[in-house]
């Protein structure tokens, strides 16, 4: 009987499928998620957080080293997110050429006005490919940048974690079956450039503790009232942060505007010929009757010797 592989209706049609995604979401994954984001609300929001009496405010100068912990559990997400999918050879390849193209993205404008890139092959990626295959390549691309660009500190879980959440939330927009041409390509635009800004402004609270007692106006005072270190925080964000936050807003916008269709059409035509949801089943060659056992050679008896 000859086996023949055969794939859903809308791949044979050539129609994108309604969800693509080559990483998907199961329920350790979604645990495992859960529980990283939590602790990453954390790792972020602690100096806003922390009460005036707590041994983390004690201790302001070392939370950053020991959230920097956050980074096995993080390589323990992207393991059970994958694991838990039993993603193709495909998926894994397709997450490796992603994350070496953003890798490979993000120093041509390190140290520009932060024009970085990369963000916008993020958001485009996490759209085309799912949340939980953009939160893999989005903490995958900034490790392997990290290592590129010789950034590797304790910033570096952080940055992992940031930019998973980041290409994740392209993926949980509402979907192309309800958006599609060019208001998916604004959409993608106007998500690209708040999130950029967010990306910053979360990465500030990472940083933010590094530089007590550099201004009173900016600096983070442990211990004291939340309004306080929050208008002393957004006052950081200005004075340091605001002109390369709107750069990468700004880059992620036009590249996303500009060359957001073609991409997105590169993206999920690669993703179809793919097929990474297709179901492969076998059915019997042309022309044979349902029942009817296969065609045997006849046998052939021979004399004994």
């Amino acid at each position: 009987m000859t086996r023949t592989p055969r794939t859903t209706q809308a791949t044979r049609n050539g129609h994108t499928p309604r969800t693509t995604q080559a990483v998907r979401l199961g329920p350790r994954a979604v645990a495992a998620l859960v529980l990283v984001g939590a602790i990453g609300v954390a790792a972020f929001g602690w100096p806003l957080l922390a009460s005036p009496g707590s041994g983390v405010a004690a201790h302001h100068t070392d939370a950053p080293w020991l959230f920097a912990l956050l980074l096995p559990l993080l390589v323990a997400v992207a393991v059970a997110t994958i694991a838990d999918s039993g993603p193709s050879a495909k998926a894994v390849a397709m997450l490796g050429v992603l994350a070496a193209v953003g890798a490979a993205l993000r120093p041509l404008g390190a140290g520009t006005a932060g024009l970085e890139p990369m963000f916008f092959l993020m958001v485009l990626s996490g759209r085309v490919l799912g949340p939980g295959f953009g939160f893999v390549l989005g903490s995958v691309t900034m490790f392997a940048s990290a290592l590129l660009t010789g950034g590797v500190g304790p910033w570096m879980p952080f940055q992992m974690l940031a930019m998973g959440w980041f290409t994740m939330g392209a993926g949980l927009l509402p979907g192309p079956e309800r958006i599609r041409g060019r208001a998916e390509v604004w959409l993608l635009g106007a998500y690209g450039t708040v999130a950029s800004f967010a990306y910053g402004t979360v990465m500030n609270l990472q940083g933010w503790t590094y530089i007590g007692g550099l201004s009173s106006g900016i600096s983070f005072q442990p211990g004291d009232p939340l309004a306080d270190n929050l208008v002393r925080f957004l006052a950081y964000c200005v004075a340091t942060s605001l002109g390369w936050d709107l750069g990468r807003a700004a880059m992620t916008l036009v590249l996303t505007l500009t060359l957001g269709t073609a991409v997105l059409r590169a993206l999920r035509r690669a993703t179809r010929r793919a097929a990474f949801e297709a179901q492969v089943t076998f059915e019997p060659p042309a022309g044979a009757v349902a029942g009817e056992e296969p065609h045997r050679a006849p046998e052939r008896h021979y004399p004994a010797s």
